[in-house]
C-alpha cells in the first residue's frame, strides 16, 4: 500500500467537477447559442441552471448527466418527482459521497483500490471526495480512476496527437474532450480495443457520428445491450457464457452488467478461459507474469497477456527464460575469479589466529590459483571468527606456489607431487586444532552466513556429527539438496537440475550423505574414523564412505538449506576422468557396505521422496489447509501455523499442502514456518491425487484443517485410500459452523433454513466418519461433535504467550479492531459494518472527536473497505507485520462480532498484548471470560450499550488496569503453550501407533 499523496488543494478549493465550464459547454452543445438568442438569455450559467440541466446537459467534461440518470434509478425517480432539477444538482448535494459522476471514473473502486484515502485523510487534505482527489493530485501520481483508463497508454496516445492534449488539465480531462477520431485511434486500457471494436461493430461508428456516443469506449460502457458486444479480440461474451454457465445466472439477476464485468472482477484472477484457445491459467503460472502482477506492472494476468499478444515489449514474458548454458556459466565463474587476482596482490587475505580457532578449514589445491583465491576470499568474507586455514598444495606448478604472499596466517602443506584429495585431507587432519573441521573445495563461492549456520547446527545438538550445504551449480540449478545412497551403492543429489528456491529443497532434514565440496564435521568424530579411507584414492566416493561410517557410529548427518554454496562442478578435475573414477570406486563402496546398503531404497527416481531423508522412527504428517497458513492471514491460520510449529517441535516431519492455488513469494513462505517443515507451494486440490500417489506409503497421518476441506478431499481419499495411512485421518474442524450460520440468519433477518439444527449439524459433520479423530477448538464445539454422533473428539484450543505492551493508560489513545477480512459478509466484515454504522454514531456523543478507530489486519483484494473509510473517525492500516507497536499505542480493543463460532483468537491476542477490550456477549461466552473481570461485555443487539461500554473503558483508568490484569491471567491460564503442546501430543499419539 502506497503512502497517501500529501498535496493539498489551495484555500477556498472548489472541486473541478463542481465548476461550470462555459467554453466546454458551448463546444459540447453548440445549439445553445441560438437557443439563448431566441429566448433572450445573456448569462450562459444562468441558462444552464434554468434550462440546460432540465434537458440533460452536463455542466463540464467531468460529469455526464445522461449516464448519471441511467446509472442511478433512484436519481431518475427523484427527477421525475421534481425533487432535483438535474442529476448534477443531486450529485453536488449528496451523491458525491458514494456515487460515480462519470462512466469513466468509479468512486467506490477508487477508494477501494487505495484504502489509505480515508474520510479523515480527504478531510484533512481538503478534498471533497475521491473524484476530487483524483483530478487534483491522484492522476499526476499514477493513481487509477477506472479500470478502463490507463494513464500510461493514454500518454502514448498523447505522443501521437500532442495538439489535442493539454498538460494543464491532465491526460484524463484531455481525453474526455477528444474528437472520436482521435479517442478511437488507440487504446487507453488493456481491457478495450477501440480500433478492433469499431471494425467488428461498424454500426457503432454511425451512432458516434449521430452524436449518441462520444467514442467507442463510451458506447461499450454505456450501451443498453451490454452482452451483445465484445470489448476486444481476446474476449468472447458468447464463449464465456457457454464455458462458465454459473456466471449467466448472476448476470440475469443483475449482479453483473455482462460476462466481461464478471471476468475482470473475478474470472481473470481465477484463471477462467476468456475465449476459446486462450489458456490464461498457463500464462498466469509463468514466473515473470506473477512477478509483474505482484509488482503492479499490470493489474491482472489477463492485462499482461493482452499486452504481450499485441507485440508490446513485455511480450518477452510469454517466452520462458532460456536456461543458462552451463559451459558459458562455468567460463564466467572462472573469469570472475581471475578478475579478483589484482586486488589480492595489493590486499592479501588474513587468516591469522590467536588462541584456539573455532573451525579448521581444509582446502586441497592443484594449480588453479584464481579459483583458490576466490574460494578463500569467499571464506574470509563469510565468517569473521577465528578460522584455522590449512591449505594442501598437491604439487601445483602454477602461481599457486606464491599462495603464501596472497594469504597470511594460513598453514600451507606443500607436496612435490600430486598426492590427491584423500591423502591431502588426511595429512591436514593432523594439523587440526579446532573442534570442527570444514572440508572445502577450491572451486566454489560461499553464500552469506554459511559458516555460521553450520556451526550453529553442530553446536545445537551433540548427536549431529556433520552438516552439508545446498549446492548450486554455476547455471543456478541444484547440484544437490542433500544426497541419497541407493541400495546398489549409486548416489543421487536430491532435486538435481531443479530451482534452488524449490520448497522441497529448502527444509532441514537428516540425510544419507552430503558432498565434501562443503562438509563440516566434528573433529573428534573425524579423528576416531581416521579421516578418509585411502581405498578411494585419488578421489570419489570417499565422502559417501565417510558419511556412512559416521551413520554407523550412531551420529546424524544434516542437510541445511541455509548453508548455500555455488559450486563449479568438476572444477578440480575433468568430468570424463571423474566419471571413470566414480564407477571404479562405486564397486569398492558397494562391497564395503553391503550391510548398510540392503536397508536403502532401490535406485529409482520415484523412491526419492522416501529416500531423501534417513530412515528413522520419525513420523510423517501431511497437513492440509485452505492455503499455506501464514500468520498474517489471521482467521484461523495463526492457529494452524501454531499447530504446524508444535508438530515440528514434537519431532514430526510435517508437509503442508494448500487446497487453493495462491501466489506467495519465497519471503512470505520461508520466514513463517520452522525450517524442518516442507511446504508444497506449487500444488493444490486438483493435483492432490497425483501428489498422494507419488508419495504412497510416506505419511503416517493426514491432518485436514477445516471441515469443508475434508468434504472436498473425501472422494479423492476414498479412491486413493491405498496410498494413504491405514489409520485414516484427523479432521481439525477449526469451527463448527452450524451455530454461526443460524446466528447469522437471525442477526441479518434472513429466511429460516428448511432443516432443523440437528440435521444441519449432522450434514456439516457427515464427512467426519472417515476420520480416526476429530478435533474441536472448544469444549462447547466438542459437545456439538458428540451431538452429531461422534465420540472420537478431542479439544485443541489456541497457543498464546503473554507479552503485555508497556505504554501507560495516559499515553495511549484510540480504539483498535484487528481481524482478517477475507470475504464480505463474513463475521469480521459484518462486525465492522455494525460497529461503524451503528456504534460509532453513539460514540460521537461520548468521546472527543479526535479519538480514532483503527482497522488493522489482512484485507483480501475482493473486500471493499471504502464504506468504512468514509467515516471521519476511521483509519485503515491493513496487515501489520509487528503487532506490538500497534497494540502499544491503542487504549481499547473492540470485538463487535455478532455471529461466529469456535474460539475468538483476536480476543485472546489483544489480552496477551495487554489491551483491555469490549466484546459482544457472544464472544464473552465463547472465550469463557467474565464481564467486569477480564473484559467488558455488551449485547450485539444494543449498539448504544456497546458504545457506552467502550466510552467507559476508554475514560476509566482504574477499570482499564483491572481488566488488563484479569485478561493477562486468563491468557496464561487458558492458552499456555505447554498445555497446547500437551494436548496436541496426546492427539497425535492416539492417531499414530
Amino acid at each position: 500500500m502506497s503512502d497517501p499523496v500529501s498535496d493539498q488543494p489551495s484555500a477556498g478549493h472548489q472541486p473541478r467537477w463542481r465548476q461550470f465550464d462555459e467554453q466546454w459547454y458551448l463546444l459540447r452543445y453548440p445549439e445553445v447559442r441560438d437557443w439563448m438568442h431566441e429566448e433572450g438569455h445573456q448569462d450562459l450559467h444562468a441558462f444552464y441552471l434554468e434550462t440546460g440541466q432540465r434537458y440533460g446537459h452536463s455542466p463540464n467534461r467531468y460529469f455526464d448527466e445522461i449516464w448519471y440518470r441511467e446509472a442511478y434509478p433512484e436519481v431518475r425517480r427523484d427527477l421525475i418527482q421534481e425533487k432535483w432539477r438535474s442529476g448534477f444538482e443531486h450529485y453536488c448535494a449528496e451523491g458525491y459521497h458514494q456515487h460515480s459522476p462519470h462512466w469513466l471514473f468509479d468512486e467506490s473502486s477508487y477508494l477501494r483500490r487505495y484504502p489509505e484515502l480515508t474520510r479523515r485523510f480527504l478531510d484533512e487534505q481538503g478534498f471533497v471526495n475521491g473524484y476530487d482527489h483524483y483530478l487534483e493530485v491522484g492522476e499526476a501520481r499514477y493513481y487509477r480512476g477506472h479500470q478502463f483508463f490507463d494513464d500510461e497508454l493514454c500518454r502514448r496516445l498523447a505522443l501521437r496527437f500532442p495538439d489535442y492534449f493539454d498538460s494543464g488539465i491532465g491526460l484524463f480531462a484531455s481525453w474526455l474532450s477528444l474528437p472520436s477520431s482521435i479517442a478511437d485511434a488507440g487504446r487507453v486500457s488493456w481491457y478495450f480495443d477501440p480500433v478492433w471494436y469499431l471494425d467488428r461493430y461498424p454500426e457503432v461508428r454511425r451512432e458516434i457520428a449521430e452524436g449518441r456516443y462520444s467514442s467507442a469506449l463510451h458506447h461499450y460502457l454505456t450501451n443498453d445491450t451490454a452482452r451483445r458486444f465484445d470489448p476486444q479480440e481476446m474476449f468472447s461474451e458468447e464463449y464465456y457464457a457457454t464455458a462458465h454457465p454459473d456466471v449467466v445466472a448472476c448476470i440475469d439477476l443483475g449482479s453483473f452488467r455482462n460476462g466481461y464485468e464478471h471476468f475482470l472482477r473475478f474470472g481473470a484472477h481465477e484463471g477462467r478461459v476468456p475465449k476459446e484457445g486462450i489458456d490464461l491459467l498457463a500464462h498466469m503460472n509463468r514466473p515473470q507474469v506473477r512477478n509483474d502482477v505482484r509488482n503492479h506492472v499490470y493489474d491482472s494476468a489477463f492485462a499482461h497477456l493482452v499486452a504481450a499478444r499485441i507485440g508490446e515489449v513485455q511480450r518477452a514474458a510469454l517466452v520462458e527464460t532460456p536456461e543458462i548454458d552451463e559451459n558459458q556459466s562455468r567460463q564466467l565463474f572462472e573469469r570472475e575469479a581471475e578478475a579478483l587476482l589484482p586486488a589480492f596482490a595489493r590486499h592479501p587475505l588474513d587468516f591469522t589466529v590467536s588462541g584456539v580457532p573455532e573451525v579448521s578449514v581444509i582446502v586441497v589445491v592443484y594449480n588453479r590459483l584464481a579459483l583458490t583465491m576466490q574460494a578463500l576470499s569467499s571464506l574470509r568474507a563469510n565468517y569473521a571468527g577465528a578460522i584455522q586455514l590449512i591449505v594442501v598444495d598437491s604439487g601445483s606448478h602454477d602461481q599457486t606456489q606464491r599462495l603464501g604472499e596472497l594469504v597470511h596466517g594460513a598453514r600451507i602443506l606443500r607436496f612435490r607431487y600430486n598426492i590427491g584429495y584423500l591423502e591431502g585431507c588426511n595429512a591436514a587432519l593432523a594439523e587440526v586444532q579446532a573442534p570442527f573441521v570444514l572440508y572445502l573445495n577450491n572451486d566454489l563461492r560461499l553464500y552469506p552466513c554459511s559458516i555460521a549456520h553450520s556451526l550453529e547446527r553442530l553446536r545445537f545438538d551433540d548427536g549431529i556429527a556433520a552438516v552439508g550445504a545446498k549446492l548450486i551449480r554455476t547455471n543456478m540449478r541444484l547440484q544437490e539438496a542433500g544426497s541419497i545412497i541407493w541400495r546398489d551403492g549409486s548416489t543421487y543429489g536430491y532435486r538435481r537440475e531443479d530451482s534452488p528456491n524449490l520448497p522441497e529443497a529448502n527444509f532441514v532434514r537428516d540425510v544419507d550423505y552430503v558432498s565434501a565440496a562443503f562438509l563440516m564435521i566434528r573433529s573428534s568424530v573425524l579423528r576416531r574414523l581416521g579421516g578418509y579411507d585411502l581405498r578411494y584414492r585419488p578421489a570419489y566416493y570417499e565422502d559417501t564412505d565417510l558419511c556412512v561410517r559416521i551413520l554407523k557410529m550412531g551420529f546424524r548427518i544434516v542437510y541445511d538449506p541455509n548453508v548455500v554454496v555455488e559450486h563449479l562442478e568438476y572444477g578440480s578435475s575433468g568430468s570424463t576422468g571423474s566419471q571413470t573414477l566414480m564407477h571404479a570406486n562405486l564397486r569398492i563402496f558397494a562391497r564395503a557396505h553391503q550391510d548398510f546398503l540392503r536397508h536403502q531404497q532401490p535406485a529409482h527416481i520415484r523412491n526419492a521422496v522416501q529416500a531423501r531423508e534417513r530412515r528413522s522412527d520419525r513420523k510423517h504428517i501431511l497437513f492440509v489447509e485452505d492455503r499455506l497458513p501464514l500468520r498474517r492471514l489471521g482467521s484461523g491460520y495463526v492457529r494452524s501455523n501454531d499447530v504446524v510449529r508444535e508438530m515440528a517441535s514434537l519431532g514430526y516431519q510435517v508437509t503442508v499442502f494448500p487446497m487453493l492455488p495462491r501466489d506467495q513469494s519465497e519471503l512470505e513462505l520461508f520466514g513463517d514456518f520452522p525450517e524442518t517443515v516442507e511446504l508444497i507451494a506449487d500444488q493444490h486440490l486438483s493435483t492432490f491425487p497425483d501428489f498422494i500417489q507419488a508419495r504412497a506409503g510416506y505419511y503416517d497421518l493426514v491432518w485436514v484443517g477445516r471441515t469443508h476441506n475434508m468434504e472436498r478431499l473425501l472422494p479423492i481419499m476414498n479412491e486413493a485410500s491405498r496410498y494413504l495411512p491405514t489409520g485414516g485421518a484427523v479432521l481439525d474442524t477449526e469451527v463448527i459452523s452450524t451455530p454461526r450460520t443460524l446466528e447469522r440468519i437471525k442477526v441479518l433477518d434472513l429466511p429460516k433454513p428448511a432443516l432443523d439444527f440437528d440435521e444441519m449439524l449432522r450434514r456439516e459433520l457427515e464427512c467426519a466418519h472417515y476420520c480416526q479423530q476429530i478435533v474441536a477448538v472448544t469444549e462447547h464445539d466438542a459437545s456439538l461433535v458428540r451431538r452429531a454422533g461422534y465420540e472420537n473428539v478431542s479439544v485443541l484450543g489456541h497457543e498464546m504467550r503473554i507479552r503485555p505492551t508497556g505504554a501507560s493508560f495516559q499515553s495511549r489513545r484510540d480504539i483498535l479492531f484487528l481481524g482478517a477480512l477475507h470475504d464480505e459478509g463474513a463475521p469480521n466484515h459484518d462486525s465492522l459494518e455494525w460497529f461503524v454504522g451503528e456504534v460509532l454514531p453513539f460514540l460521537d456523543e461520548l468521546l472527543p472527536e479526535d479519538v480514532r478507530f483503527t482497522i488493522a489486519g489482512f484485507i483480501h483484494p475482493s473486500v471493499d473497505v471504502s464504506v468504512f473509510a468514509r467515516h471521519p473517525r476511521v483509519d485503515i492500516v491493513g496487515a501489520v507485520h509487528d503487532l506490538a507497536p500497534l497494540f502499544n499505542r491503542h487504549r481499547v480493543f473492540v470485538a463487535p462480532t455478532r455471529f461466529a463460532g469456535g474460539l475468538p483468537f483476536k480476543v485472546q491476542e489483544a489480552a496477551a498484548f495487554g489491551v483491555p477490550m469490549v466484546v459482544t456477549s457472544l464472544l464473552s461466552s465463547q472465550v469463557g471470560w467474565q464481564d467486569e473481570v477480564e473484559l467488558l461485555s455488551a449485547s450485539a443487539e444494543d449498539a448504544e450499550g456497546f458504545a457506552s461500554s467502550v466510552a467507559r473503558l476508554y475514560q476509566d483508568s482504574a477499570l482499564w488496569t483491572r481488566l488488563r490484569d484479569g485478561a493477562l491471567k486468563a491468557v496464561e491460564r487458558d492458552c499456555a503453550p505447554a498445555r497446547f503442546r500437551q494436548d496436541l501430543s496426546a492427539i497425535l499419539q492416539t492417531c499414530i501407533a
